[in-house]
């Protein structure tokens, strides 16, 4: 049952003929795709990218009661949407302490840090945590209904036909914040011009994150489009405790050290290659490898080695070892307290597999800064920084860089001071983004 529904206007029309009949097919497509997705969805349990006791959540299924009041239901598909939308929801709790907060994810890892990191909100604030369905309208129709929330906020590029189509139904606002389309899905939107359109006019406000991003939407279709800027640039320095960063700089020593961050599959590779090369020059260096999601720590032993120390079970390095797997969550913000070279992962790889991780997180804390060529999920950032990031391409440049930063104390200094002079840090961005959504939901 519907409580403290918003008084709004009717939503603006969902497009023509063409419009429709593409969300027709999508939705047929998907709903005879869903035996499939049973089957996938159990391989993904076995794989450990799901939780076996929660899996029917992807279908929509819940054991949990809508709670009564009004309820706000935030999608962040991962990480970094998750540490975006927390700023989001303690402002949106302030200007409303009535609310209740619904904060779906589609992933392990983002629920796991969502857990943690609910400890630095309010003791008396709402919030629930569920899995998302995936896009069948079954599924997501059985999702919606149940929660019923007063408005859907959808995080950067969590575009899903079915998952409008169901919002729309039931007669519950869209708010797309900090908006973000890439170049592969901005290629792949153009192909589908009807669909793409109904969905964008579904929305009631979108906040994107760029003036790229903004021309997009709009050239897609998009009616309401704001800029209000990257909900990235508002996060604050991640969080960390100076006697666990005490205990790290112990266990390293006296060592020179790097970081290779958030890596992906098949950059690993290329990471200790370069670090191999610049032992030649920097003798002792040790490599802290710290894999976007956690749960593939065992699997980097098959490149760095089976005697590779992983933080997860309690190792620390031994003066010998030349890397240390560090495969926890949250506690990036420890690992960037140190204050040394930091290679952003996921851009090594050409596209479309890489595309970067956020740069701000490391410069904010003060820290020398080297990049891949695949930065495109975050050229805005990269272009705020500009020179103080150093743009590798393969092992031997990596490499170069290593030897300049850790040979060169002058260099290493520079840098540091380079990259947090030039890092952004606009805390009223997510003020101005939970405005935005009270007045898109309630008004």
């Amino acid at each position: 049952m519907r409580t403290y529904a918003p008084d709004r206007a009717s939503l603006p029309p969902a497009g023509g003929l063409c419009g429709r009949l593409s969300a027709a097919i999508w939705a047929g497509v998907a709903e005879a795709l869903a035996p499939a997705l049973r089957l996938y969805l159990r391989r993904r349990v076995w794989r450990g990218k799901e939780i076996a006791g929660r899996v029917r959540e992807r279908r929509g299924i819940t054991t949990q009661p809508r709670p009564e009041g009004p309820l706000l239901w935030l999608h962040a598909v991962s990480v970094g949407e998750t540490l975006s939308i927390l700023p989001v929801i303690a402002a949106l709790r302030n200007d409303r302490p009535d609310l209740g907060f619904l904060v779906t994810t589609a992933t392990t890892t983002a629920a796991r840090l969502l857990v943690q990191r609910l400890h630095e909100l309010p003791d008396d604030m709402r919030v629930i945590h569920q899995f998302m369905p995936l896009d069948v309208p079954t599924w997501m129709r059985r999702f919606v209904r149940h929660w019923h929330p007063d408005g859907a906020v959808l995080a950067e590029s969590e575009l899903w036909p079915n998952m409008v189509a169901a919002c729309r139904h039931e007669d519950i606002p869209l708010v797309l914040i900090n908006g973000r389309m890439s170049d592969r899905s901005y290629a792949m939107w153009q192909r589908l011009p009807c669909l793409i359109g109904r969905m964008l006019r579904s929305f009631a406000w979108i906040c994107a994150r760029s003036d790229e991003d903004a021309r997009r939407f709009r050239a897609l279709g998009a009616g309401k489009v704001a800029l209000v800027g990257d909900l990235k640039d508002a996060a604050p320095a991640l969080p960390h405790d100076d006697g666990g960063v005490a205990r790290i700089r112990k266990q390293i020593g006296q060592r020179p050290v790097w970081i290779a961050a958030s890596t992906h599959p098949g950059e690993e590779e290329i990471v200790l290659r370069a670090a191999e090369l610049a032992r030649r020059k920097v003798p002792g260096l040790l490599t802290i490898l710290i894999p976007r999601h956690p749960e593939r720590g065992a699997a980097l032993l098959r490149h760095a080695g089976p005697e590779t120390p992983r933080r997860a079970l309690g190792q620390s390095p031994r003066p010998h070892d030349p890397v240390w797997i560090c495969d926890t969550l949250g506690e990036m913000g420890l690992f960037y307290a140190l204050h040394c070279p930091v290679l952003m992962g996921n851009s090594l790889l050409s596209p479309p597999e890489g595309g970067g991780h956020n740069p701000m997180e490391p410069a904010r804390q003060g820290n020398a800064l080297a990049t891949g060529p695949a930065i495109a999920n975050f050229r805005q950032a990269y272009g705020v920084l500009g020179d103080a990031v150093t743009h590798v391409s393969d092992e031997r440049t990596l490499a170069q860089w290593l030897e300049e930063m850790l040979c060169n104390p002058q260099a290493l200094r520079h840098a540091i001071a380079a990259s947090s002079s030039a890092c952004i840090n606009d805390t009223h961005i997510s003020q101005r983004v939970a405005w935005g959504i009270l007045r898109a939901v309630y008004s």
